[in-house]
């Protein structure tokens, strides 16, 4: 793990990457990275996340900046400007059930291709998928879902990385870590190793490769 200043982190980021950003309407997502990421002008990301916030919160700065060229989500309700840019046919949009979009993502992180579920057999969203019969009940394969880098925002991190949440900022933050080629944190706290106990670790130093330095 090295720690890096923020203009240095994103910097790692090409035109054109997969990003995981952790975060449920912007809470838990790294505002710092998300703000750089406009500022530098990135374009042509592929965003996956749970949602894309609302303007001017989270991930919905990348969809205002025209920073994301693709989004997969499990709804863009609360952001209007995503649903005029996907309508306009300047975003392309996956919408995909927040259960199944989370175990697609756990699925990436844990080396398996893919999983079986019965949500949305019988619905426009089996469009295309293969469908598969376990005991006489339909189900859908889903492809799990990696990426080049994990955005994550933690509560806590030692300096070697170990990281700790907030509540409920926890969400979708210790999957993508475990989803992505390269991962980069932005905490709110950075403590002397050893202040953070083992019990409380929930991501640890291991998976994580570089750390926001305040």
């Amino acid at each position: 793990m090295k720690t890096v200043a923020l203009e240095q982190a994103v910097e790692l980021i090409p035109d054109g990457a997969s990003v995981m950003v952790g975060g449920f309407m912007g809470v838990g997502t790294p505002e710092r990275v998300m703000d750089e990421l406009v500022r530098q002008g990135r374009r042509g990301l592929t965003v996956i996340g749970n949602d894309t916030a609302r303007p001017g919160r989270g991930i919905g700065k990348l969809v205002t900046s025209g920073v994301a060229s693709r989004a997969i989500v499990s709804h863009i309700g609360l952001n209007p400007e995503t649903q005029q840019k996907m309508i306009a046919g300047e975003l392309e949009v996956e919408l995909v059930p927040q259960g199944t979009l989370i175990e697609r993502i756990r699925a990436g992180g844990f080396g398996l291709g893919g999983f079986l579920t019965p949500t949305g057999v019988g619905t426009l969203a089996e469009e295309g998928k293969r469908k598969i019969e376990v005991d006489g009940a339909p189900f859908l394969l889903e492809p799990a879902l990696k990426a080049d880098f994990a955005l994550v925002e933690a509560f806590l991190a030692d300096y070697y990385g170990n990281l700790t949440y907030a509540l409920t900022a926890r969400n979708f933050n210790p999957v993508i870590a475990m989803s992505a080629r390269t991962v980069i944190v932005d905490a709110a706290h950075i403590v002397p190793v050893g202040m953070i106990s083992p019990d409380h670790v929930v991501t640890p130093a291991v998976l994580v490769d570089y750390l926001v330095a305040h």
